[in-house]
């Protein structure tokens, strides 16, 4: 038995070594192999005329950078909404029906101060001004709100956001400065009866006008260019349009623009309400010290616009607290704020003013079909 083992061992490795001697060239070659790890050739590169595609991704697997090079331009992914593919067609429907209501109900009012000569007086030219305001407040948001639900991916472009912003905060505060020219408005007609025929006449409504749409703009241009110039870090929005959130996908805030939006913000908004709210406290201590037809005439016209800077007020209150206050906040709370800041300024707008102003109700009301004449 043990020289049966002997044999075969001795015929394995004369098998073997006919196989190596067969073989020499592979032999040579597996002994003159390295020992190290071969590394891998690199893939070759594409041809630089052949533009591959990448394949179609959902938007949570993009990465951020990729997106922001989307379509060769720096885009923004706007991350506010909730449960986008759920609610597709429940957010489409709402934004069609708020933007119908806002241009449908500040129409009315632009159309009836138009058509009624009695109304073309200086306190309801700034109405249909502010009405005006509102339809293109919610022209500059709505529309884009209409195409993004609808689309695969909710972006915009870094110029593109950088656009809205501009328009949409000019005409914000445009809406401040129109009520601070009503405030000064019905301050002259109630404090100051005779001379309102001589300081508030054709051509410096106008004058005011052009003012309350010129300055923010030019304000506003100013911060939007220094703006431009950040670097950006982030490329996701937390709101559904672009507003104050865009200073947080900046890499850095410097001083000068701190200081340039504390300059706007008691320039453009603190000094304009502090005169409102003077100018309302002297009408109503001049009001009531006077007879009861004065009263009337203050409490008529005075009160509607006393509510409307109440809503403008919140208006501000919420815009703070969604982009520049830094408050944790869930993201479904964050859009119905965003919602607020969208419907209630310029859909009750023209709600507070038709109901509550006698003259421009009077003439609504015969707009009806079925109203009696």
């Amino acid at each position: 038995m043990f020289f049966f083992h002997i044999n075969i061992a001795r015929r394995q490795n004369s098998a073997l070594g006919a196989g190596l001697q067969s073989h020499p060239s592979k032999n040579k070659e597996h002994l003159a192999a390295p020992t190290t790890n071969h590394q891998p050739s690199p893939p070759p590169r594409p041809s630089p005329n052949v533009f591959i595609y990448p394949s179609p991704a959902p938007l949570a697997a993009l990465d951020h950078v990729a997106m922001a090079q989307w379509n060769g331009t720096m885009t923004l992914v706007l991350g506010g909404y909730v449960d986008l593919e759920k609610f597709r067609y429940l957010y489409f429907s709402l934004w069609v029906l708020f933007y119908f209501l806002i241009v449908s109900s500040n129409c009315v009012i632009i159309y009836v101060v138009k058509i009624h000569p009695s109304l073309h007086e200086p306190m309801y030219v700034f109405i249909a001004a502010l009405s005006l305001n509102s339809i293109l407040l919610s022209t500059t948001v709505y529309p884009k709100l209409m195409v993004d639900v609808l689309s695969r991916r909710q972006v915009a472009s870094y110029s593109e956001c950088l656009f809205q912003v501009f328009i949409f905060y000019s005409l914000a505060t445009a809406d401040l400065m129109l009520l601070t020219t009503m405030a000064y408005d019905r301050y002259v007609s109630i404090c100051r009866p005779l001379q309102y025929a001589t300081v508030m006449g054709k051509t410096r409504v106008c004058v005011f006008l052009a003012l309350a749409w010129f300055l923010p703009a030019c304000f506003i241009a100013v911060v939007i260019i220094l703006q431009s110039r950040q670097k950006l870090c982030s490329f996701v929005l937390e709101g559904i349009f672009c507003n104050t959130t865009v200073v947080k996908v900046h890499c850095s805030n410097p001083m000068h623009l701190v200081a340039l939006g504390c300059f706007g913000i008691i320039n453009v908004v603190f000094l304009p309400m502090v005169f409102i709210l003077f100018t309302y406290v002297r009408i109503f201590w001049v009001a009531f010290r006077s007879r009861g037809e004065v009263r009337a005439k203050a409490v008529e016209t005075c009160l509607p616009h006393v509510m409307v800077l109440i809503l403008f007020t919140f208006f501000i209150i919420l815009d703070l607290m969604v982009a520049v206050v830094e408050i944790k906040l869930s993201k479904i709370l964050r859009l119905i704020l965003s919602l607020q800041i969208l419907v209630y300024n310029p859909l009750l707008n023209p709600i507070i003013y038709g109901l509550k102003m006698k003259e421009i109700w009077k003439r609504i009301k015969r707009l009806a079909p079925l109203s009696n004449k």
